[in-house]
């Protein structure tokens, strides 16, 4: 498997440059040169597989003329130590709960994956692998956890001053070790810019090994495709008829990359009949399917603050995987935005009507699911965090308290005065870099 840069000036590249490099040398993301087909047959027995011989499946589909199988094998089976159930909501919806793992987020996964991967890939020889990662929520959490005391990798991640809870916040500032949390006196957006800028600085490469863990690292982003293909087949077994065109799946959007793994698992052969785009207020692609060219602006602070994204960069993978067509994406993806009063609302009447708990994001996805469904059409969508992650905004809205004295801890912690502070600019953040390495 080659990859190709979506700027179209790098020459293609092996997994192993990909995984180790992150970002292209002319700034662009990696796309792989072909997507492969899984067979027909594979569906025929997916309702009675786990989320483990599913994920290897398809990750030998894609990656296992580069990986022996069995050690890729491995890779998958540690990934995934935790459930991934699809719970019934309504009646022609379902919740795909991806925030049972060690870090109650969805970037477990991935960035599960990824820690693996890049071990795979690291030679002593060549020194200190050094990860850098920009969070709006939950990858700097899922990301510490992933690589947490990992020998010959350190971990830097790069949050906005503002946004994230304190239970975000807390589980990658409090590990230490190889981990060097770094806050930001800027945006989401800042903190990506940064982190871009120093990928193509030849010099600070010239003195360090970096790459990504964020969605701009195209292992971090393969891996969530596994769970879109495992929420299929519990809709199979949980529903009598399927829609012979497949399922809607919702998907709340920041930096896109959740997305994106859901186009690539379509074009490997997913029966989805569309996805639908869940945005905050925040909501450039949504505008940009609606008709409006794309925008990027600065991102506005929400409940729903890990999509408080705005400039996502897999924009650039997407339309690169419709060759610029925004009539193909229209048939393929619709999109929806909504204000915090609106996704209140959906977290208090879904709480109300069935007693389920969701967090501001899954409420986003289910919203704009319930709001895209046509009759006789059906679908899942994408829980992406613990409600327990957000306990003062979960509390507020629906009156639910978690008790539980880890989250009482965690959310009790307001001082972070040994993460350094820095304002959004390269120079500050390669200072923090040469100085720790």
């Amino acid at each position: 498997m080659q990859f190709y840069s979506t700027n179209g000036n790098s020459p293609h590249a092996s997994l192993e440059e990909v995984v180790m490099t992150g970002l292209a040398p002319d700034g662009g993301l990696y796309m792989p040169e072909r997507i492969p087909v899984i067979p027909r047959a594979f569906f025929n027995n997916i309702g009675e597989m786990s989320v483990s011989d599913i994920a290897y499946i398809v990750a030998t589909t894609v990656l296992g003329d580069v990986i022996d199988p069995s050690e890729l094998k491995q890779i998958v089976y540690d990934t995934f130590s935790f459930e991934i159930p699809l719970r019934k909501i309504d009646p022609d919806i379902y919740a795909l709960e991806l925030f049972h793992g060690p870090t109650l987020a969805f970037k477990d996964v991935g960035a599960r994956f990824l820690a693996r991967i890049i071990s795979h890939f690291s030679r002593p020889s060549a020194g200190e692998v050094n990860v850098l990662v920009a969070t709006s929520g939950d990858s700097g959490g899922a990301v510490a956890a992933g690589f947490h005391k990992v020998p010959g990798v350190k971990v830097f991640v790069l949050y906005p001053e503002r946004g994230l809870s304190a239970v975000q916040r807390h589980q990658f500032t409090s590990l230490g070790d190889n981990v060097y949390p770094i806050e930001v006196m800027g945006t989401f957006d800042d903190c990506q810019r940064v982190v871009k800028e120093a990928f193509v600085d030849s010099k600070l490469r010239e003195k360090m090994l970096i790459t990504s863990a964020n969605s701009i690292n195209i292992c971090r982003l393969l891996p969530q495709m596994f769970y879109y293909f495992y929420g299929y087949s519990q809709f199979l077994r949980k529903e009598e008829s399927v829609p012979a065109d497949g399922v809607v799946i919702s998907v709340p959007c920041g930096n896109l990359g959740n997305l994106t793994a859901g186009l690539l698992a379509m074009r490997m052969g997913l029966p989805v009949k569309r996805f639908v785009v869940a945005n905050n207020i925040n909501a450039p692609f949504t505008r940009y399917l609606a008709g409006e060219s794309f925008t990027p602006a600065p991102s506005v602070r929400t409940m729903a603050c890990a999509m408080d994204v705005g400039n996502p960069s897999n924009f650039a993978r997407i339309n690169d995987l419709y060759h610029g067509d925004r009539e193909a994406m229209c048939r393929q993806m619709r999109g929806h935005a909504y204000t915090d009063e609106e996704i209140a609302a959906s977290m208090k009447d879904v709480y109300t009507r069935d007693g389920y708990v969701m967090d501001p994001h899954g409420a986003t996805a289910y919203r704009a699911l319930r709001d895209d469904l046509a009759p006789g059409e059906k679908g899942f969508f994408l829980a992406t965090a613990h409600p327990s992650k957000f306990p003062k905004t979960v509390e507020k809205v629906t009156g639910v308290t978690y008790k539980n004295q880890v989250v009482k801890a965690i959310t009790d912690v307001t001082s972070h005065h040994d993460v350094p502070r820095i304002t959004p600019s390269l120079p500050a953040l390669k200072k923090i870099l040469l100085k720790t390495t």
